[in-house]
Formats: C-alpha cells, sequence, structure tokens
C-alpha cells in the first residue's frame, strides 16, 4: 500500500512544496504471506503422500495380478514367472522410480512442516528423515536385483547359481527393508501428532503399524526364505498406506 505525501520543503523559505512516495506495509499483508505459505507446502506433502500410497498400491496390484512367486516358491517357478512377466516388472520399476522420490519429499517437507509448527515432535521428524532415506537405498536395491531377475531369465533354459543368489539377495534386502519402513513409519507418525497436524488415532496406527514392521524385521532371515512371518510385515505395511492416504488427505484439506 503507498501513501503519497506532500511535505515543506523547510530549507527554502517560500519554496514549493515536493511529493514523497512512502512505502508502507499493510500488517494484515505480512500476517498473511507466511500463512499461505505454510498452506502451500502443507498441500505438497500431503499431494506427496497420496501419490506415495497410490503409486505403491498399483505396485503391488500388478504383481498381484501376474502372480508373482513367493520368496518359499521353488527357484524353477521364479525362473518361469520372470521370464514370462518381464513387462508387468518394467511397469513395477517404472512405479519404483517414482515413489522413491516422493517417500523423500514427503519425509523432508514433513520435517520442515513440523519445524515451522513449533519443533515439537522434531527429533522423530528426524528419525523418519533418516529412515527414509535408508529405506530408499533399500528399495532401489530391491528393484535392481528384481531387473536383473527379468533381464537374465530370458535366457536361461534352466535356473543357474547365480540366478538363484541373486533372487537370495532380492528377497533379504527386501526383508530388511520391513524394520526400516517400520523406523519411518514410527517417526513420521509421533511427528505429525507431536505437531498437531494429525489426529490421535493416526499416531496409535503408526506405533501399531511400525511396531509389527519391527516384529517382522526380527526374522527376517526366515522371511528372505519364505516364512509366512511376512505376513506380519504385510499388515504393517498395508497399516502404514491407510496412514500416508489419510495423512495426505488431511494435509491437503487442511
Amino acid at each position: 500500500m503507498t501513501i503519497r505525501t506532500h511535505t515543506p520543503n523547510l530549507s527554502t523559505p517560500g519554496h514549493p512544496t515536493e511529493t514523497e512516495d512512502l512505502e508502507v506495509r499493510s500488517p494484515q499483508n505480512t500476517a498473511t504471506t507466511p500463512a499461505r505459505s505454510r498452506f502451500a507446502r502443507g498441500r505438497l506433502v500431503g499431494a506427496a503422500a497420496i501419490a506415495l500410497a497410490v503409486s505403491v498400491v498399483i505396485e503391488n496390484a500388478v504383481f498381484a495380478a501376474t502372480g508373482a512367486k513367493s520368496f518359499g516358491a521353488p527357484i524353477e517357478d521364479v525362473l518361469a514367472y520372470y521370464a514370462a512377466n518381464r513387462n508387468a516388472v518394467a511397469i513395477a520399476s517404472g512405479l519404483v522410480a517414482l515413489y522413491l522420490p516422493l517417500l523423500l519429499v514427503f519425509v523432508t517437507g514433513l520435517h520442515g512442516l513440523v519445524e515451522r509448527r513449533g519443533g515439537a515432535g522434531a527429533d522423530w521428524s528426524r528419525l523418519a528423515l533418516a529412515a527414509g532415506a535408508t529405506l530408499s537405498a533399500l528399495f532401489v536395491l530391491v528393484n535392481v536385483l528384481q531387473i536383473g531377475l527379468a533381464l537374465s531369465a530370458g535366457g536361461l533354459a534352466e535356473p543357474t547359481p547365480a540366478f538363484e543368489l541373486v533372487w537370495q539377495v532380492h528377497a533379504a534386502a527386501f526383508a530388511l527393508a520391513l524394520p526400516t519402513l517400520g523406523t519411518t513409519f514410527i517417526g513420521a507418525a509421533l511427528a505429525a501428532r507431536a505437531s498437531g497436524l494429525t489426529p490421535a488415532w493416526q499416531g496409535v496406527l503408526g506405533l501399531v503399524g511400525g511396531s509389527l514392521l519391527l516384529a517382522a524385521g526380527l526374522g527376517n532371515l526366515a522371511i528372505a526364505d519364505g516364512s509366512a512371518l511376512v505376513f506380519v510385515g504385510l499388515l504393517g505395511f498395508a497399516a502404514w498406506l491407510v496412514w500416508l492416504l489419510a495423512t495426505g488427505v488431511r494435509l491437503v484439506r487442511s
């Protein structure tokens, strides 16, 4: 807002008045700018959470529809699956390439929101940020090995020791990703709850779901060998997706 004032020139008697432009900032403008900025950041973080959850759901739907094999399946069946479903693996790999940046945007943005709201829960958000970065690295390893399985399966008439080793390392990386996801989940849920971004039930969901993922991680060797213990982790994984969607919608609409 600009206020134009007319002031006389006191140094020279009789001199005509001079016009001066004074820039005055409105208190309302300075107050609403940070609020709009926080609103935009919140919507960005919420949109990233929703897109992340949707991408992961689509990825798992692709594998379920094509009959992906469990870690306990015979290696011959694993070879047959990857030889026949190279396109499905390509689609899933593209989705992973999409949601890994979304994961990093979400945990980084959440940490920023928590700090801007006074810092309550900042330690938890730092934990989620560190665990999320580690989780991204593990997901990269899982996906790289899966791409290798799909590329090599087409040229093999029967499983080789190298193919079986890649499959086992792939399974082990996935099993170790479960407790890392649990740590990310707990840190993010507690940080969001402490800063008032989410209601109490979402904090409880984070603790329960994250604990299930951590418990599954204790049996990572058994999971990599095909144990049904993986379903404990899958329950926590489902809770993570529900929490992401609920949090994302809340941030976008807040």
